[in-house]
């Protein structure tokens, strides 16, 4: 006889405490089953290498752990969510599904999908807001539209942030209606036809870098930034202890930056092309020139530019870059070299641990001058100067570019003053036309 179960399914949101879907979940009448999908349309795309699944296989292992501590477990399956959900009904009495929203266009597909499939077969789909503070319509302007702009919006994301939304959610209260069951097999790395990296994930420690943060984090040489972004990615961290915690030390720049994150997710989910396309439509008749000697150059960290080749290394050897040099490199790509903006962001979601499809896109287009509230076009950074500015002693660029200062190191592969009149030129020319 088939057991009766709720199930919450777990995405981005890695994690058993302060989880609104879990949480919601456990209250309910039936036994919660917390289920996750190695989804193959996703993995398929990505390298056997690559990084983020172990992470995730790491951190599903410490759940499994915690989980039969309980005398549960976490059920975990490698296919395609319109494959699994069939498959799920047929071994389990399912009455309810619980899940996090999630904002990505893949995901709204793949959510969409689900919930027909299910609500055919009379079992109710519930999502939850986890992953952000705001959502989608929670910060509007007057007449009812999406703010373009980060200063008006993040005036009225802190005009309305009150303890209420960044209250953790009390689920360990509730473990008692877990499902009970024996122990569930988990499929293995190499099962799923990846490899174990050997990567350095950044721990959760970052507390202590709060009260400094607005002074340091602009310098590469310093460790004064928190690592996060890969916990916020897969839910490793609740948002809501991040804002408490910036609340908490009065640390008013990383709150902005945390803005900044759920500003770009309300972008993508109001503007959905802006995740492929311009945001402003007349950047897409630029010429770029898209050189693919100069693309293997940038991307190697071998530009002749110390500040951005070290940038570029320092993400090949560990899949994270600085803040501040992440946006100098995305300017020297777009405009010095006058590549185009996707091919730089396609790159960094190869490499970056913490890539997030809003933040990347909205950096990149930031810095090529196409996205909402971007730099304007002739805003060129001079990555010299930069250099000069964040790394005055080269600290950072001689970490990353042992042969910086020496007859070894590449000369630049095109003349700073030279690039800037061109690029001003074409784009004047494509944003005239």
């Amino acid at each position: 006889m088939k057991k009766t179960i709720n199930i919450c399914w777990l995405r981005r949101d890695l994690r058993l405490d302060d989880n609104a879907a879990l949480y919601h979940a456990l209250k309910s009448k039936n036994p919660v089953l917390i289920l996750f999908i190695f989804d193959k349309n996703i993995l398929a795309d990505l390298p056997k290498n690559d990084a983020r699944v172990t992470f995730i296989f790491e951190k599903l292992t410490q759940l499994k752990s915690k989980l039969q501590s309980k005398h549960s477990d976490i059920l975990i399956e490698y296919g395609t969510p319109e494959k699994i959900w069939p498959k799920i009904l047929k071994d389990y009495d399912l009455k309810e599904v619980y899940t996090n929203h999630d904002y990505e266009p893949y995901a709204k597909d793949r959510d969409d999908a689900v919930a027909e499939f299910l609500t055919s077969e009379q079992i109710p789909f519930k999502t939850y807001k986890d992953q952000v503070i705001f959502e989608r319509g929670e910060i509007l302007k007057a007449d009812g539209t999406p703010y373009t702009v980060f200063t008006p919006y993040y005036k009225q994301w802190q005009a309305k942030l009150e303890e209420f939304y960044y209250k953790a959610y009390p689920t360990k209260k509730y473990f008692k209606n877990l499902f009970q069951t024996t122990r569930l097999s988990m499929p293995t790395l190499k099962d799923m036809g990846f490899e174990k990296s050997e990567l350095e994930f950044p721990k959760l420690s970052y507390e202590n870098k709060l009260d400094d943060y607005g002074k340091q984090r602009d310098f590469p040489a310093v460790d004064g930034t928190t690592h996060i972004g890969l916990h916020l990615r897969f839910g490793t961290l609740s948002i809501r202890k991040a804002v408490a915690d910036a609340t908490e030390v009065k640390s008013n720049v990383w709150l902005s930056e945390l803005a900044w994150r759920e500003f770009y997710m309300m972008i993508l989910w109001h503007f959905p092309y802006a995740g492929f396309d311009s945001f402003k439509k007349q950047y897409d008749k630029i010429k770029w020139r898209n050189d693919e000697q100069e693309f293997k150059a940038w991307r190697e960290g071998k530009t002749g530019y110390p500040l951005v080749d070290a940038g570029m290394r320092q993400l090949n050897e560990t899949g994270w870059m600085h803040n501040r040099v992440r946006m100098v490199v995305a300017s020297f790509l777009s405009k010095h070299l006058l590549i185009d903006w996707r091919w730089g962001e396609a790159y960094f979601a190869e490499k970056l641990l913490d890539y997030e499809m809003a933040s990347n896109v909205g950096g990149w287009q930031w810095a090529a001058g196409s996205g909402n509230d971007a730099a304007p076009y002739f805003r060129v950074f001079n990555p010299e100067l930069q250099a000069k500015r964040f790394d005055p002693k080269f600290e950072y660029v001689k970490k990353w570019v042992p042969e910086f200062g020496t007859k070894k190191y590449a000369q630049p592969i095109v003349e700073h003053t030279f690039a800037r009149e061109r690029v001003l030129k074409v784009f004047k020319e494509a944003l005239n036309s």
